[in-house]
């Protein structure tokens, strides 16, 4: 069996992405919607500055099982619900064209740049 299919791996996947979709969902419920989706912008901003962080941090320590764990959870988990696609593409879909031009290309920007300071900032916080 996959080591991604062990029980206890999806677990962790679950675990993390349910609290992931949580704090989505709560960041939807405080931001505002229109005319910027600034909720979907934020939490993939937030989700791309972790995700730049945890791989970061963890290609700097030894591939062992604790660290692939942290992996799944944060990274596949917590990252993959907090983050969504799907809301930024129908964001842009439903936005005016300057709206969906303005988000869309703020979007992949600055969620390059979020990631490059998670890389560079996270690793240095977290004890190896």
């Amino acid at each position: 069996m996959s080591t991604l299919l062990r029980p206890a791996a999806l677990g962790l996947v679950f675990l993390g992405g349910a609290v992931g979709t949580f704090a989505r969902a709560e960041v939807g419920h405080w931001l505002p919607h229109t005319p910027f989706p600034w909720a979907t912008f934020a939490v993939n901003m937030v989700g791309a500055f972790l995700l730049g962080g945890v791989v970061e941090a963890l290609s700097q320590r030894p591939d062992d099982e604790r660290h692939r764990r942290v992996k799944l959870l944060l990274g596949t988990g917590f990252c993959g619900g907090l983050t969504t696609y799907s809301a930024f593409a129908l964001d842009i879909h439903g936005a005016s064209p300057a709206v969906g031009a303005v988000y869309a290309g703020a979007t992949v920007l600055l969620g390059l740049v979020t990631a490059l300071a998670g890389a560079m900032l996270v690793p240095k916080v977290i004890p190896a």
